[in-house]
């Protein structure tokens, strides 16, 4: 062995009266799912300081940890469907395309394309930091400091010590109105649990057999035969990704409390009935899926837990008519796609023309100046959010608050000039490409 130095240590000792960490942005973006990494990047291409902020220890939320596998949202009804949301979404589609992680798949009256996490979170990452964005990953939200109805600071603990993160705007991307909540403003929540789903991803099956399952069939088949292997969810579907080997499972059910141990009860719910979905393909199909198996399980995908009160709130009737309200900043044709029963999803699916809105009323908590929500923490009642909390109105509704925040300047968002704010986000309104 030969001799080689020794790293040099020292020794340290926590100082509880230490001053915590102070960063300062033009604007703060709480929450780095889809919605957040878009609100970000809308605001840095703006010239904007921006500060980026999540408890995960990864970008990208629930788009990158939960393996959707699928962009929803993204395209309207019909036989010759065009894409509704843009901003990010080019360049985004255009990279997945490039790394052949992106697949255009026809839906019963949509596109629904499906694409691979790994590329997706590798693009935001490379993205976001090459934006001079600030990250804070593995920050946790203590406390606001508010005044009024502006938002001065955000008083964070991280592993390495707190932060105090100051700013002139803040986005509320963080799925739960964790920050109009923690700052006082009204929040809703509803009175019996919105169903989560925790995905995951399957490999060692017959990638060809398995592209050829009617879903339909195998979903009627699931309903009758899904007690035998306590199934919770008696619906759901299998999507191959051609020629990757792998294919995403939506089949579970879990319920997703706003308690301390909620969250990991429900993580360790959600992979048990994973298991037993595997069990009930491998037993049920066993020429596609005999030899399956988990090849990785996602962090639980959460769909509605605690919303903003704003200053509308979108009604289910909204949605089915397909009013456009004098503040609409974005459009959507998604289904009505309430997860409230354990066994099953109710669906209301739209028109080849159909198309909904969400106003800007709707993502402004009441008595906020400085605050935007965005994702699915805007206001609605839980069968109209269920139209909207997907990922291509996410992606809209982060656009769509970082303009209005770089609008308001020092001044309160409630009181921007609309129009201003609408050519901004017209291609988000009428655009119209086809992919």
């Amino acid at each position: 062995m030969t001799d080689h130095p020794l790293p040099a240590t020292r020794v340290v000792r926590q100082d509880s009266h230490a001053a915590p960490r102070v960063l300062e942005a033009d604007i703060v973006v709480l929450g780095a799912g889809i919605s957040g990494i878009s609100a970000a990047l809308e605001a840095a291409q703006l010239g904007r300081r921006v500060a980026l902020v999540d408890a995960g220890q990864q970008l990208g939320g629930q788009s990158t940890g939960s393996l959707l596998g699928t962009f929803c949202g993204f395209y309207s009804n019909g036989p010759d469907p065009y894409r509704v949301v843009y901003g990010i979404v080019d360049r985004m589609f255009a990279h997945l395309k490039k790394t052949d992680a992106f697949h255009l798949r026809r839906g019963r009256n949509s596109y629904i394309p499906l694409y691979q996490e790994q590329a997706l979170v590798r693009w935001i990452e490379q993205t976001v930091h090459g934006a001079g964005i600030d990250v804070l990953l593995g920050a946790i939200l203590l406390d606001v400091k508010r005044d009024g109805g502006r938002i001065e600071a955000l008083s964070l603990a991280t592993r390495f010590g707190p932060v105090e993160l100051r700013g002139q705007g803040f986005v509320d991307a963080s799925g739960d109105a964790a920050l109009s909540y923690a700052a006082g403003f009204a929040c809703r929540e509803p009175v019996s649990p919105i169903m989560g789903t925790l995905m995951f991803t399957l490999e060692g099956f017959d990638e060809a057999a398995a592209l050829t399952l009617d879903r339909w069939i195998v979903q009627k088949h699931l309903a009758e035969q899904g007690g035998r292997y306590g199934l919770v969810r008696r619906d759901g579907f299998v999507f191959a990704f051609p020629g990757k080997g792998q294919a995403t499972v939506n089949m579970t059910h879990v319920e997703t409390p706003l308690e301390p141990l909620g969250l990991a009860a429900a993580q360790a719910e959600g992979r048990a009935q994973a298991d037993r979905v595997v069990a009930f393909l491998r037993g049920e199909y066993p020429q596609v899926f005999g030899s399956a198996r988990v090849r990785q399980y996602g962090m639980l995908g959460i769909r509605q837990t605690r919303w903003i009160v704003g200053g509308h709130s979108i009604t289910v009737d909204e949605v089915r008519r397909g009013v456009k309200p004098a503040d609409a900043i974005l459009r959507c044709s998604w289904p009505v796609e309430l997860h409230d029963r354990a066994e099953d999803v109710h669906w209301e699916e739209f028109g080849d023309d159909h198309l909904h809105y969400v106003p800007l009323r709707a993502m402004l908590p009441v008595g906020a100046d400085n605050v935007v929500a965005a994702g699915r923490c805007i206001d609605g009642d839980p069968a109209a959010l269920s139209s909207v909390r997907v990922m291509g109105p996410c992606v809209a509704m982060g656009a769509a608050a970082a303009h209005a925040l770089d609008l308001a300047g020092a001044g309160s968002v409630q009181q921007i000039d609309i129009a201003a704010l609408q050519g901004r986000l017209a291609d988000n309104l009428t655009r119209c490409d086809r992919d």
